[in-house]
């Protein structure tokens, strides 16, 4: 463990030294090609910086942060765009914060079709809105706690145990990138936007994917290919085709990016060759999600539409089952499921006696 935190230290120190790189040296260069080039060996080191650590949860973690939530939002600036570009120029410390970590800066007006839908689903007598049920921070490290010391995945049927997976990855991910907005929010004085919303309410595969679930990878991906690859589609697509059409290649292009991604991340934690079934969970999805777009809108336009209480359960389950059948297996099948609860025993443990210790002195 020692030997792992010093990997994880060097590990960091690399990445700080390479933002104070690019805030210093490759930023001055004209941005466009010639910028993206001076950041090629900065994607060279975040892409092998994961092969330095070796367990699960800090490997997972470095690989989601660092090899793609910071190298896409390099991409982007290398072309004047995404986060880390602005004019005036950003603060070192806040560049340093916004390309490590998986946060977004709170603007005043929000996502366009976020908003019109939210505004649609509201006013319409169809699409009735899911009722609200916010869980705290502390509430979810509970749960999150709970089922960490209630899973018993030697003499439970395999099939629950994943079951209780999707819980778990669920709270795991909302609960480390909830704790990166607390902190960089009370480092910086900076407000920044819900990393989810309520992602359990979604009543359709858009909802979920769109508009709940994992919102800093969805407005990454929105930028790096849903918008170049929707105007590639409206230059082929003849005018009438083009608000049709010219979305579905780019949701798809967008999914499958997503499951190589993931793929990448699942082979730094496992050191197994990639079977591929995690980008076909995703490309699974986007096949699904331009179905169910194609379903919505001819049903809406007669007038018709699932209510809530049958769409929601419906496409939680979708994500479930799918989910069981090819996005958990690759990690199950290498072990790297145990290894990483085992991780997270550790890491409970160690906040629990913090907590007493802490409780003794008062």
């Amino acid at each position: 463990m020692e030997g792992e935190l010093k990997n994880l230290i060097k590990v960091w120190l690399i990445v700080l030294a390479s933002l104070c790189y690019t805030y210093f040296i490759a930023s001055k260069i004209p941005k466009g090609k010639l910028r993206l080039l001076s950041l090629i060996p900065i994607f060279f080191l975040f892409t092998i910086l994961p092969l330095s650590l070796t367990t699960v949860l800090p490997t997972g973690i470095t690989a989601f942060f660092i090899t793609w939530l910071a190298n896409f939002k390099l991409i982007l600036f290398s072309f004047g765009l995404g986060p880390l570009s602005s004019d005036p120029p950003k603060s070192l410390p806040l560049i340093i914060s916004i390309a490590c970590f998986p946060i977004k800066i709170k603007q005043n007006d929000n996502y366009p079709s976020h908003q019109n839908t939210q505004k649609h689903i509201k006013s319409s007598p169809i699409l009735k809105a899911p009722p609200k049920l916010p869980l705290n921070f502390p509430t979810k490290f509970l749960l999150f706690a709970l089922l960490v010391a209630a899973i018993d995945y030697k003499h439970v049927h395999p099939k629950i145990v994943l079951g209780s997976y999707c819980c778990l990855l669920y709270f795991l991910v909302d609960i480390v990138l909830g704790l990166c907005n607390a902190i960089v929010s009370a480092t910086l004085g900076i407000e920044l936007e819900l990393p989810s919303d309520e992602p359990y309410f979604s009543t359709s595969l858009q909802d979920f994917w769109g508009r709940r679930w994992n919102l800093i990878v969805t407005n990454i991906l929105r930028h790096t290919i849903y918008k170049p690859i929707r105007s590639i589609s409206e230059t082929v697509l003849v005018k009438q085709q083009k608000q049709k059409w010219a979305p579905l290649p780019a949701v798809l292009a967008a999914f499958i990016v997503s499951g190589l991604m993931h793929e990448l991340i699942f082979f730094y934690v496992t050191r197994v060759n990639p079977t591929w079934e995690v980008t076909c969970f995703f490309v699974l999805h986007g096949v699904c999600l331009v179905v169910e777009l194609w379903v919505k809108n001819v049903l809406l336009a007669r007038g018709c539409w699932l209510h809530w209480a049958v769409a929601g359960p419906l496409t939680i389950g979708f994500v479930v089952v799918t989910a069981n059948w090819l996005f958990l297996p690759p990690l199950v099948r290498n072990g790297a499921d145990i290894k990483a609860i085992e991780e997270c025993k550790v890491v409970i443990k160690l906040l629990k006696d913090k907590m007493l210790w802490t409780l003794k002195s008062l």
